[in-house]
């Protein structure tokens, strides 16, 4: 199944359209007004357990993500896995000081460096959305890939999973369909 493509949402829709005539193009984001913004990571489709954190759930993918960092000036946020408006979910350096990583759960004093984070927390959690609250949109993508080219919008295209960068959802929704998912 390789007849998808990842392009970053802010290039100019025309051009992109140009580059991949006749292809369908999904924008994947929390900008996009179509059912495709439910493989956003601000998406709260609710209930989505919080790793290492028995008991705990969150609303969103993005609030667990947020959540755990930590900060020299400000531990994990438990408030960040419960909420849904899609909104105020980043938590920055700019006001919170230099990123120290992710804890390893809500119960833990284990630091995760960013590479370890995303391989124990991030990975496992969109995986679990994919898996526990997709499957129809996925089995919708499944069909158009039937007769269709597909262009995934995001806006990270990174698609190196051990590097210091932000994922690319696109691309894991991408390895996810090929059954490559790491």
């Amino acid at each position: 199944m390789n007849g998808i493509v990842i392009e970053n949402r802010r290039k100019n829709i025309a051009g992109i359209n140009e580059k991949y005539e006749g292809y369908t193009i999904l924008d994947l984001t929390s900008k996009s007004k179509e059912e495709w913004i439910k493989f956003s990571p601000f998406y709260p489709h609710g209930n989505i357990p919080v790793p290492f954190s028995n008991g705990l759930f969150s609303e969103t993918v993005e609030g667990i993500w947020q959540g755990l960092k930590v900060f020299e000036n400000e531990n994990i946020d438990t408030n960040a896995f419960k909420i849904t408006s899609m909104k105020g979910i980043k938590r920055t350096t700019r006001k919170h000081g230099k990123i120290k990583g992710h804890q390893k759960g809500t119960n833990s004093d284990e630091i995760l460096n960013y590479c370890d984070a995303k391989k124990l927390i991030y990975l496992p959690t969109y995986k679990w959305v994919l898996e526990n609250k997709l499957q129809a949109e996925l089995g919708k993508i499944r069909k158009l890939l039937e007769n269709n080219k597909i262009v995934f919008l995001d806006y990270n295209i990174n698609m190196e999973l051990y590097n210091d960068k932000p994922l690319s959802h696109a691309n894991l929704v991408k390895l996810y369909l090929e059954n490559n998912y790491p």
